[in-house]
């Protein structure tokens, strides 16, 4: 029997999967991760810390089944997040800069002229923000190459976890189209490397890798572990879209809400579609056809937010996520904007804040209100998808947080239709495994809509029209003082 070997490359940790022919899960492992704080607003992580845990959670995974005969390997990671390596050897050369990192908000500013936010919109699909790579790597060369003579060399190398994975595994210079395009760099409308971008962030297009389809042999797999020798990395995907495959999207009108340390609100576009108000336009992946566009909105705090309050009284995150079920939040409105807020208001100046406080407030209501603004900040990105002429048809679910019921409850009152959640673990590992599994003939794509997926239905509660209409004016409201309370 043939079984793909899965990797997920996440932010908190790597999870390593081996999936079976029926699409069933039969091993998996996890290695953590953690980052690192230098200062206030960065977020770095250490690259060979994440090339380790690579390594040991294949091991870890591939030691529960010694014996199952592995096709092929894929790969899902992190986006947006950035390094610079070298050519030569892929050794790094700087930290890797998260997604969550926010130490450019003053490049961004200094760029942020009415044309030039206008180009990189129309170009990239993407709003000029802190989240994307472009700014990262400008940073980074501005002190590792300032005078870029190794980067028009060829010497050194920038760009997302996923082309690194690859280059660490002997593979060329690539970058997978999905992850390229969250860049800032590519051009959304004919997948490439646009010259107006890499002129306006000063990078080297020498230094860039060829970008490729989802689906082709990337790499040889020996270089994690040697069972593996001669078994080839067959799809590597970004993470939220290869959770987006997963849940067998492929057509418009099903949207899916993936719940992590942030979440991303993602749908495919209709071929020729135009960026929607308050959204990225984006590459899903390319299946070998040619790539795929899709609608995303990207919330930057989801399960972030109950880890801190969790934090902040000193409990565990799975105990406050139990007490936020607890006593409803009423006033109290929580605007996580740690880092800024995302879509739709993509604005890097937010700050993060407390609305509704009483002397009666006590620890329940405040963590139902951290659970409550992942609820909100989903409604308001279906809403932004709505408002654009795409109607949410379905809205799926998945993620650590999305086991909550009353959060599922929540998000279904807030949009007024049913979600569905799917309980299939590591949705973004098996995503990739699918795409894996299809270039190896271990499916078809009619075999893969075939695959048990197990979901559980959300029915709008009964709420009235009043209370949800005052509840989520009352989150407007706290929405619209955390962005005119401008942090310096």
């Amino acid at each position: 029997m043939s079984h793909i070997l899965a990797i997920d490359q996440g932010t908190s940790a790597t999870k390593c999967v081996l999936v079976d022919t029926t699409g069933r899960i039969v091993a998996k492992a996890s290695a953590a991760l953690g980052e690192s704080y230098p200062q206030p607003g960065w977020v770095e992580q250490d690259a060979q810390a994440i090339w380790l845990s690579v390594l040991e959670a294949v091991r870890l995974c591939i030691e529960q089944k010694p014996q199952a005969r592995v096709a092929a390997v894929g790969l899902s990671t992190q986006r947006e997040s950035a390094l610079i390596w070298n050519r030569k050897d892929a050794s790094p050369v700087t930290p890797l800069l998260s997604w969550q990192d926010r130490r450019t908000v003053g490049l961004l500013e200094a760029l942020a002229a009415d044309h030039v936010t206008d180009m990189v919109l129309d170009k990239s699909g993407l709003p000029l923000d802190p989240m994307f790579s472009a700014l990262k790597i400008r940073w980074l060369l501005d002190r590792v190459d300032p005078d870029r003579t190794a980067s028009r060399n060829a010497d050194l190398v920038a760009g997302t976890v996923d082309a690194w994975l690859v280059a660490r595994l002997g593979g060329e210079s690539t970058i997978e189209v999905g992850n390229a395009s969250r860049t800032q760099l590519l051009n959304v409308a004919n997948a490439a490397w646009d010259d107006d971008l890499l002129r306006l962030f000063n990078i080297p297009v020498q230094m860039l890798p060829e970008i490729v389809p989802s689906i082709r042999k990337h790499a040889d797999a020996a270089g994690l572990h040697p069972s593996l020798a001669g078994v080839p990395v067959s799809s590597v995907m970004a993470d939220s879209h290869a959770a987006l495959y997963a849940h067998g999207v492929r057509e418009v009108g099903s949207v899916k809400a993936t719940m992590g340390t942030g979440s991303s609100v993602m749908g495919l576009a209709r071929k020729g579609a135009q960026r929607l108000e308050g959204m990225c336009l984006t590459v899903g992946w390319d299946a070998g056809t040619g790539p795929r566009l899709a609608h995303e909105g990207n919330i930057r705090s989801a399960g972030a937010t109950l880890r801190w309050a969790a934090d902040l009284f000193g409990i565990d995150a799975e105990v406050a996520a139990a007490e936020a079920v607890l006593a409803p939040a009423g006033e109290l409105c929580i605007v996580p904007a740690f880092s800024g807020l995302g879509a739709p208001y993509w604005d890097a100046r937010a700050v993060g804040l407390m609305s509704g406080l009483t002397l009666d407030t006590n620890r329940q209501q405040v963590l139902a209100a951290a659970l409550d603004s992942i609820a909100h900040q989903v409604a308001d990105v279906v809403a932004a998808v709505d408002g654009g002429g795409d109607s949410v048809k379905k809205l799926l679910l998945d993620g650590g947080p999305s086991r909550n019921a009353t959060l599922r409850a929540s998000v279904a009152a807030y949009i007024k239709r049913p979600v569905v959640h799917c309980t299939d673990p590591e949705l973004s590992a098996l995503g990739v495994a699918h795409l894996a599994g299809l270039r190896e003939g271990v499916w078809d794509e009619a075999a893969l809509q075939s695959l048990a997926r197990s979901q559980v239905t959300t029915e709008v509660p009964e709420r009235s029209e009043e209370e949800i209409s005052r509840l989520r004016s009352n989150w407007a409201l706290a929405v619209t003082r955390s962005r005119t309370q401008r942090s310096a």
